[in-house]
Order: C-alpha cells, then structure tokens, then sequence
C-alpha cells in the first residue's frame, strides 16, 4: 500500500516538477481503453506510472526502440498447486511469458491442509515479483459427504479478509447448494459481498436457466464454458467470461468465436491448470493471447482481454492499463502479432529481457516451512479388488484433453467373481484411496482411454480431495504405485508390470508441490512422460494430470471417488453394475 509520502512523490512527477525513477522512451504504447497506439514517454516513480507525455528529467532511462508497450499479462483464474512448485518458483516461470499478476484458488492444498494451506501460499509468494491475489476457496471439500483432508465452514474462512491479497470467494463449484439454499454457502458468498469481494463460479456443464441461481446469490464470473454457445449463455447472464486454456481443459479455440468486437470487454483469460512443461514450451496468457489472435482476434482486442478486462472482472482498479495512476507491470513486445516478449518490468523493475531473468529480483529474505499432514491409509491388495456379478458396467470414458468424461456401459471380463483388466479392450481398474483420516474407503472402478499394456501409475494429486488416485493393469502394479506415493509422502509414479518404480515426482508440501525448483520438476515431469509411454500405447495428453481430474465429482458426466463411481446427472453414488 502506498503512503502520502509516495503519492506526493508521484504527483510532482507527473507534471514534470521532479524526476521520474524510470522514463520509458520511443514505444508504441497500446491503450487499452481506446483501442489506440500511442506515442510518448511512460514516466515511472516508486513502481507507479506517473503520466503519459513529454518527460526529460529522469534518473533512468529505457529506449524501446519501436516496441510495443502493453500492460502486464493478469490470468484470471489459475490454481497454483496444479504446476506442482510453490508460489516463488511459479512466478518464475510466469514472469518471463508477461504474467505479472495472477488470481489465484488455493483450495487443492487447503483440501489438505485447511487455513494452514491457504497461509503458506500467502506467505511463500511474499516478497516475489507476482502479484499473487487469493480468492478464498469455497468448496473445502467439493461437495457434502467427501472424504478430504480439511473442511471451511464460513467462519474459518472469515478472518482471511483481513490478508490485503484475499479479493473475494473463488469459485462455487457446490452448485446442488447453492440451489437448495444452503445457509454455509450462502454465508460465504455474504461474507465476501461484506469485504468488497467478487465471487466466482463453476458452471461446469450449467444451462442457460441453471446460471439463475447463480446470478441470484451475486456470482458473476465462469471459466467453465467448453463452446461458444456456453459461453454466451454466460454472457448473456451478465457474467465475465474467463476463456481457459490449460493442460487438459484445452477450451480456447472452441469458446473463442463467442468473442466480437462488441462484446469483447466482458472476456478474459485464464490457465486454470497448467503443468510447469507445458508452461515452459507454450507459456501462460501469451499462449491464450496467440491462439485468439490466430483464431481471428484482433491482437489489441486479445491483449485488452489479457490485462484490462481481467483487471475489471475481479475489481482491481491499478492494474491492467498503461496510464497515470497504473501500477508499473509492463511488457515489450517486438510485434502485436507474435507476441514476442522482450522485455517485463514489474513495479518499475526490469525482472526479465530477453528471456532471461533477472534473478536477484526472485529471492526470498525467508523461505517459509511447511509441516505436511502425514499420509494416513491402511491399504491391502484385497482392497482393489472390485467384486462384480453382472458384466455389464458402467466405465468412465476418459477424453484427452478435456476435464469431462463420458458415461460408457461396456461388457467386461469377470474371473472368480472378479474384474480383470482387459488391455486389448483398454478396460483397466481405477482405485481413489482415502490417504488423510485412514477411514479405510477405497473407491474402486472402470476406466478407458489410458491404454496400458502393462504396470501401473499413482499421484497423491487428485482433485479436489486429494486423495491417492491409481489406475493399472494388475492390483500388485497398482499396490506398488500406491505403496511408493505413500512411502515418499506424495508425489507421482509409474511402475512396470513387476512393481519396479520406472520414475517418479516426490511432492512432500501436502503431497501436491514440490520443494524444488521448477527446472528439477520439469526434468522429473519428462521422466514420468518417458516411463508413461513404456507402459502405454496412448498418447497426444498428459496422463498424470488427466488421470487426477477423473477424481472431480463436480465436473460431467462420471468420476470415481473414494467411496465409489460418482454420477454427476444424478449427483449421487451408483454401483458399477448397470441394473
């Protein structure tokens, strides 16, 4: 926050009566508000823009030589646990694409850890060039009955609002809920109206009537759109649009032609989640920001997209805008086409040029510790088993690339009243193990889509309740996998046919971030890759990622937790038998 010493100082810039920090010389400045380009000197003092124009009393000066001068790029909704590295590391990753402010979900660690997870996050990104905003999670756990690490009734969460970077309630995934009127939720959503907050939603697979108890209790954001017409439905609500392109809910070229020039400013983006790789070889919002643009997007449209607009939705005035009174974040681009990065400064400070960062803006003065809750199951190989009379079944078709599922009914293959796997038919066993309370609930199913020929592969990353997900072609394989996520207290693994761990990702934060850097967890995530496709003849999708969604009961049509197969028509447990 700033004080009156620095405002005044500001101000004195802004009309040449004292030298800027930093003057910004010979760019093509692009006005968000007016769609324009424009040329003139960017002044900068204490990490604010002071004014647009003429300004020859500096102590710093940068030459864009021609460059287009853009705001900071903002994702409008990004879960940072998905990335599997802390807060710090993340804003490594992102700095260099333009990101410069996220918004963020925190609700995967604090399924496990509760308010103490929500804290760690806050305080791990202190320091860091990010600005890192929380929406606090509203779904802990994701519906009633789960079996998670930590539950958030309305007034655990409270007292967070007093955390100057908690900005609202993150997204209401609980939709059955909120329709019913369930006072828990309610009281969140009123608790962030009190403290000036925005709510988001989670209209995963909503009609146009159903966003009507949505728009009743004040939510007015979705990122859940998956084609154009979900997403003018949104639009047409009053909702902002955040338009998601991650690791597997790949929505971007399906949802973009919702967007025109007409109503363009009710569309932002967001990553959602998004694995360290592929963040490193596609980027962040850059990414999204390239594909509207080759999906026909004007490129000032895209970038307006990426920065105001995503300001405007979640109600942060200083940021998204080239212009006085705007917080510093600006990016170079060498073209508006490509856009090629030069250049990021953050609060005024060059943090990144030419792709390389720089690195003493990224230190901590203190990293913070953080003690995760033990991983807490009894499992036999007898709890894998999945007992079957009838052969017709229910199996969750998995689709790459996408977060929903398809309800398949298939003939499967029963030994000694039991389901065996069947690899030519690509029918395997799925297993989700209660690993927080040791209640003894293993929830057990049929998959298809991961096309293994042998062996098995385990992630304590499972959302939202986070706990052990395995999917094999043999319960011993799947035992091992299981057995070795647990021994390392998190993480991911794949095993061959005889039990041998091929690789593995340790993940010792509440068995979802690794205590590395993000170039160590790149190089384990090429490891799983490689060891993946000796098992397995699929390809074209990240498996571990997409196997960790198939847990997601609030997201069509059919998932697996741990006290089995979750129909979301009908919202509720069904055997594994079609009757």
């Amino acid at each position: 926050m700033e004080n009156l010493k620095q405002l005044q100082e500001r101000v004195a810039v802004s009309d040449g009566r004292a030298s800027a920090d930093l003057v910004i010389k010979n760019g093509r400045i692009v006005n968000v508000f007016s769609g324009e380009i424009m040329e003139g000197d960017v002044a900068i003092k204490n990490g604010y823009i002071a004014g647009i124009g003429h300004f020859p009393h500096a102590e710093n000066v940068i030459d864009a030589a021609g460059e287009f001068i853009v705001p900071g790029f903002i994702d409008a909704h990004v879960h940072v646990e998905s990335a599997m590295v802390t807060p710090a590391e993340f804003a490594r990753v992102l700095l260099p694409n333009g990101v410069t402010t996220i918004i963020t979900d925190p609700h995967e660690i604090a399924n496990v850890a509760g308010e103490k997870g929500i804290e760690f996050m806050l305080d791990n990104a202190n320091g860091v060039p990010l600005d890192m905003f929380v929406m606090l999670p509203s779904s802990v756990p994701a519906t009633e009955g789960e079996h998670n690490g930590e539950t958030l009734h309305a007034e655990k969460l409270h007292p967070l609002y007093a955390h100057e970077k908690v900005i609202g309630l993150a997204e209401v995934m609980d939709f059955p809920s909120v329709a019913k009127g369930n006072s828990d939720i309610l009281t969140k959503i009123i608790d962030a109206k009190k403290e000036g907050g925005r709510i988001d939603g989670h209209g995963a697979g909503l009609t146009s009537a159903d966003l009507n108890n949505y728009l009743a209790v004040g939510i007015r954001t979705d990122h859940e759109s998956t084609n154009a017409e979900e997403a003018l439905d949104r639009l047409r609500a009053g909702m902002f649009v955040m338009l998601r392109e991650g690791t597997v809910g790949r929505d971007l070229i399906a949802t973009i032609p919702a967007v025109t020039p007409n109503n363009s400013h009710r569309f932002c983006f967001c990553t959602d989640d998004k694995l360290i790789n592929d963040l490193i070889t596609e980027g962040s919002i850059n990414y999204n920001i390239q594909l509207a643009i080759e999906k026909g997007i004007e490129p000032i449209n895209a970038i307006q997209m990426a920065t105001i607009n995503a300001a405007n939705c979640h109600n942060l005035p200083y940021l998204g805008a080239v212009a006085a009174g705007y917080q510093a974040d600006i990016v170079f681009l060498k073209d508006l086409q490509t856009v090629e990065i030069t250049k990021v400064l953050k609060h005024g400070e060059v943090v990144v040029e030419n792709g390389s960062r720089n690195e003493a803006a990224f230190e901590q003065q203190s990293a913070t510790k953080f003690v995760s809750p033990k991983i807490n199951h009894h499992l036999t190989k007898k709890d894998l088993e999945l007992p079957l009379k009838n052969p017709t079944c229910y199996v969750i078709g998995m689709q790459p690339n996408s977060l929903f599922t398809e309800k398949l009914i298939a003939e499967v293959t029963i030994q000694d009243g039991l389901f065996v796997a069947s690899t030519s038919q690509d029918l395997l066993k799925m297993a989700v193990v209660e690993r927080h309370h040791d209640t003894g609930f293993v929830g057990v199913g049929i998959v298809r889509g991961f096309g293994l020929t042998e062996g098995a592969i385990a992630t304590t990353v499972a959302h939202d309740s986070h706990n052990i997900v395995a999917v094999g072609v043999t319960d011993e394989a799947m035992e091992a996998a299981i057995t070795h996520v647990t021994n390392t207290g998190g993480g991911i693994a794949v095993v061959d046919a005889s039990g041998k761990v091929l690789h593995d990702l340790e993940l010792p934060i509440a068995g979802l971030l690794s205590d590395k850097s993000f170039e160590e967890v790149e190089q384990d995530l090429v490891g799983l890759t490689s060891a993946f496709k000796q098992i397995s003849h699929a390809s074209g999708f990240d498996p571990f990622l997409t196997l960790s969604f198939l847990t997601l009961p609030v997201i069509p049509e059919l998932k697996l937790t741990d006290q089995g197969l979750f129909d979301f028509a009908t919202f509720q447990i069904i055997p594994n038998e079609v009757n």
